[in-house]
């Protein structure tokens, strides 16, 4: 069947790829699965219910939900007859859920919890259009989900024909969904994306996955709109859908799923990473040795590179040997990691490559539903995002930006023309604030984010986020953040890897109470300025880090550091630490220690 709207996917699933466990949610210990033809009645169930509720085309609801099949069954419902779905992350402040519900215009807001229905049930009661809460959990005196299927499937006869009419009107150049930018800058703008921009993004990206998948573990916010491209894909290629108990239980649940593929963003990759050197720094004798051989082998990998024979028959040792164990840990049978959302080590990708993970970076927004560009298996280039998809175009512009043009943009952003015009220009380019280039082979690589660059007083240009990929490949350092605009020189706050730290800090006698206790020690101190000096070797003189400073804490989510998709709040951070750069760049004698 032709592919034109979302709610397509999920009957061409059907058609073709029946599954008794298209889609799978680990509940109180139990793998709970649900096939393709459930999926898809429950899908008609709730646009049966809505019908009855009064919902029109363009309407919108709000969802707060972890990754779960209820959410395919009310997406799919809600696209059915025209209605816009509005996913929100689960981990915002107050201030931007009662944003996100207002100017969104939802009618109603489906949570997944009981903690989120009480995080969230006095925002929303502020919010004129919402009208009720519904909750995919069963919750004391809330409404359920599961009462919308059942009212859906007691007037699925009255209603059948009204849904395909309603399904009928349903175009591809319809708005599909209105996704909130998490933003790292001011309040999110809502990202208009139709059923066209999701399906083109779905079978430009069909090339990616790998000929024999058959399961996948979703782990990613399915609000996130890379997480959600996967999900449509997966889903359309027939691939069973598992969904992981929580970030906490990845690793157990891999081993459960066995999966083939899977996406990931970068610090997931940073963290699987950390653990393994981890625990082979802690290895004795031989087996010490054995895996840092490997490690300092996998380094030198270039994919789709002869390596020449000695090199493979080494490779093949560790791989037998050392990275065996690595493949176990996600299950065995991985063929492919897609990672996305932020820039990758090209380190990282060489090592797991090595070792029989491929991971595969991509490029996108969610302005472009999101895929631009993506490595492929038998077209992989290290430190680049990989090829420019098929159908879409793409050119550099002034001060080497981005500028992309094709099917999955965005209409625009919902409510704000202004803005919408100051990122499309008069030609249909999108400008995406990202540098970089084109090489050979239509092979595009990211040099760094407009907005982010900064100018020291020397009249040098720095771009942060490169030197902050090199220096995060130290298992010392979980984030930084390079500073010095203005200023003569880079400088740095760098946020330990207190797991690390710890064991680190314990092995060397070191007595420690707090964080604060490790960060302020002479001997910690000394350690991370030889981290720094070892990664500054390899920089241009502009871009070393002359001065850092630690601080007591990570940086989250929850205190504010990092963005719903983990990228850094470089102003939230600044405004936090500001007395301690300004110890850093010595105009002040107060260390401005935060806690």
């Amino acid at each position: 069947m032709e592919i034109k709207r979302t709610f397509d996917i999920a009957e061409n699933s059907y058609q073709n790829y029946p599954k008794e466990d298209a889609f799978a949610v680990k509940r109180n210990g139990v793998w709970e699965k649900i096939s393709s033809k459930t999926l898809n009645e429950n899908a008609d169930y709730f646009a049966s219910a809505l019908l009855e509720l009064g919902f029109k085309k363009g309407d919108k609801i709000a969802t707060v939900s972890n990754n779960r099949p209820e959410w395919n069954m009310a997406d799919i419902g809600m696209a059915k007859i025209g209605v816009v779905h509005v996913p929100v992350y689960p981990t915002i402040s107050h201030e931007e859920y009662a944003h996100i519900l207002s100017h969104s215009d939802a009618k109603i807001l489906i949570v997944s919890s009981e903690e989120r229905y009480n995080y969230l049930k006095d925002t929303a009661a502020t919010v004129k259009s919402i009208t009720k809460i519904y909750s995919f959990d069963q919750i004391k005196g809330v409404a359920n989900f599961d009462e919308l299927l059942e009212i859906g499937k007691k007037n699925i006869e009255k209603n059948e024909a009204t849904i395909k009419k309603r399904s009928d009107e349903v175009k591809e150049d319809d708005l599909c969904s209105i996704i909130y930018t998490s933003g790292t800058t001011g309040l999110s703008k809502g990202v208009m994306l139709t059923h066209k921009n999701f399906v083109s993004n779905v079978l430009n990206c069909e090339v990616a996955v790998p000929d024999g998948s058959d399961i996948t573990l979703s782990f990613l916010p399915l609000c996130h709109v890379f997480e959600r491209m996967l999900n449509y894909l997966f889903h359309y290629k027939g691939i069973r859908i598992y969904y992981a108990e929580s970030i906490e239980t990845i690793g157990e649940n891999m081993l459960e799923v066995k999966p083939h593929i899977f996406g990931a963003v970068p610090r997931v990759i940073e963290k699987v990473y950390d653990k393994i050197y981890a625990k082979g720094k802690v290895l004795t004798g031989i087996k010490n040795k054995m895996f840092f051989w490997a490690l300092e082998l996998a380094e030198q990998y270039e994919p789709g590179k002869n390596m020449g024979f000695i090199y493979n028959q080494k490779l093949a040792i560790a791989r037998k040997l050392v990275f065996s164990k690595w493949q176990d840990a996600f299950g065995g049978r991985v063929k492919e990691v897609v990672s996305g959302g932020a820039a990758l080590q090209p380190r990282l990708s060489r090592i797991f490559c090595a070792a029989g993970i491929p991971v595969l970076e991509g490029y996108g927004l969610s302005e472009t539903s999101p895929v631009i560009a993506v490595n492929l298996l038998d077209k992989m280039t290290v430190g680049t995002v990989g090829p420019i998809i098929e159908n879409v175009e793409v050119k550099i512009g002034k001060q080497d930006e981005i500028l992309f043009r094709g099917p999955n943009l965005m209409a625009g952003y919902y409510k704000d023309e202004a803005k919408t015009k100051e990122v499309i220009d008069a030609e249909g380019w999108f400008h995406t604030g990202d540098t970089g280039k084109i090489l050979p082979g239509n092979v595009l690589k990211i040099t760094g984010r407009i907005k982010e660059l900064f100018k020291l007083s020397t009249g040098k240009y720095v771009a942060p986020a490169l030197i902050e990929n090199k220096f995060k490949e130290s298992p010392f350092i979980e984030q930084i953040m390079v500073i010095g605009e203005g200023q003569k020189f880079c400088a740095a706050l760098i946020s330990p890897n207190f797991e690390y730290l710890h064991n680190w800090a314990s092995g060397q006698g070191i007595k420690f109470i707090e964080n604060l206790d490790l960060i302020k020690n002479k001997e910690v101190v000394e350690r991370y300025q030889e981290e720094v000096e070892i990664f500054n070797a390899s920089l241009d003189k502009a871009m070393k880090i002359k001065q850092f400073a630690l601080v007591a804490r990570s940086w989250t989510t929850e205190t504010g550091e990092l963005s719903a998709t983990l990228k850094l709040k470089r102003k939230v951070v600044t405004k936090i630490y500001a007395k301690r750069i300004e110890f850093v760049f010595g105009h002040s004698k107060d260390e401005g220690f935060v806690e």
